[in-house]
């Protein structure tokens, strides 16, 4: 758990657990013997995950970036992914900064991958309802059209039941492009890794925070090829990055890494070999 202030806000980390994917998926073109010296992989090539949310209280709200594994996967799909969180780790997380599921104002749901989206709702009664009952669910249009769509590519990784309950009692709101979620919260879209995926920048007292989602999720992946396989289209995904890290490099902007298993947050340098993490 890391403590950021920006302007009003108060910005805390909650580690909701690890998990493990495939290497290789995670980079895509680049090169086992590049990747493995940042991410050193196990004997199924798997390597470790961070599930790393982000709580901004402030301006009246109190805002949860993102909610995880989830809470309610059969144990078949918790060991495919090496899953270590408990089923309580949304009590949890919250517990350790003195909050409560029902304190939560907004929950900001990046996109809707299950690795994202899977706590925002959790049965009850044997039904699934919203795991926030008290928030306001915000989602992107074409991110919630193109989960409902099945595509072959990347069905996997939808299911739902994580992202429906919310929208099914009315707690959901949907946007189109992008939003101020405050005056001072607005949200990035990117549609190289999903169609809108949206990343929340927080702006205040001279500084910029940025929660990249799966735009940037590991500190080792500011160089512009290094774009995971699971990318539905890469080379925007590059181009996107192009564009954003240009204006953080300049502006001096924090990122606060989602899947890093040991850097939680960094900023962007130009180097003589491209885009890097500050040392």
């Amino acid at each position: 758990m890391v403590t950021f202030e920006v302007g009003d806000y108060k910005l805390t980390t909650l580690e909701f657990g690890r998990f493990k994917l495939d290497g290789g998926a995670m980079f895509g073109v680049v090169p086992r013997v590049l990747w493995a010296r940042f991410h050193p992989p196990d004997e199924n090539n798997q390597i470790d995950m961070a599930l790393r949310c982000l709580l901004i209280e402030g301006g009246g709200k109190r805002i949860l970036v993102d909610a995880g594994f989830g809470p309610h996967r059969t144990e078949r799909f918790r060991q495919m992914y090496a899953f270590t969180g408990s089923d309580d780790y949304l009590d949890r997380g919250l517990e350790a900064v003195s909050r409560r599921r029902e304190d939560i104002t907004d929950v900001f749901l990046t996109h809707l991958h299950f690795d994202h989206c899977g706590g925002a709702s959790m049965l009850v009664d044997g039904k699934r309802r919203p795991s926030f009952p008290n928030a306001q669910y915000h989602y992107q249009r074409d991110q919630l059209e193109h989960a409902r769509k099945r595509f072959e590519r990347d069905k996997a990784s939808y299911f739902a039941d994580d992202f429906e309950p919310p929208l099914n009692t009315g707690q959901g709101i949907i946007h189109d492009g992008p939003f101020n979620l405050t005056p001072d919260i607005d949200a990035l879209i990117c549609n190289g890794h999903t169609p809108g995926m949206q990343l929340p920048r927080i702006r205040g007292g001279g500084r910029t925070v940025v929660y990249a989602a799966d735009l940037i999720p590991l500190s080792s992946q500011f160089p512009l090829p290094w774009i995971m396989s699971y990318d539905l289209y890469p080379v925007q995904t590059l181009e996107e990055k192009r564009i954003i890290l240009t204006e953080a490099a300049r502006e001096e902007w924090l990122f606060i890494f989602e899947h890093d298993p040991i850097v939680t947050s960094g900023q962007v340098v130009m180097s003589e070999r491209g885009f890097a993490l500050k040392k």
